[in-house]
């Protein structure tokens, strides 16, 4: 199976087999990190809501986070009210862990209410600053 080519297309993988989630986001990530002048392209469509407010705001929050942090136009998709969560939701139940997420958390997830990693988005293939 290919990979995603768009945040849409892994919303519809999604869909189809709610078990696809890591792989397609991996998947997506890949190709996005690889070919930086088809970035926002990438992320421009909305993808369907699925329903699952955590999935949901999810899409919005990497929508919004890549957008912000390889300089890309931020897609009005992602400022819909479904793609914001009303509770806070952490990707751990570490009670320990909570506070680091909460100041970790890049705006785009912070904003969402969704408490994460520093880079919750790193892939082996995200391009990394030049050591100099």
């Amino acid at each position: 199976m290919n990979r995603p080519a768009t945040l849409a297309e892994v919303a519809q993988r999604l869909k189809a087999d709610s078990g696809a989630w890591d792989v397609a986001l991996a998947g997506f990530l890949d190709e996005f990190y690889t070919n930086p002048d088809r970035r926002q392209g990438m992320i421009d469509d909305a993808p369907e809501l699925l329903g699952d407010g955590v999935v949901d705001a999810t899409l919005g929050g990497i929508g919004e986070h890549l957008a912000r942090r390889w300089g890309l136009r931020i897609p009005e998709w992602t400022n819909e009210d479904a793609r914001f969560l009303r509770r806070p939701h952490f990707p751990t139940p570490l009670e320990g862990l909570k506070p680091l997420l909460i100041a970790q958390s890049p705006l785009a997830f912070r904003r969402r209410m969704i408490f994460t990693e520093a880079e919750p988005l790193a892939r082996a293939r995200m391009p990394r600053p030049e050591l100099g």
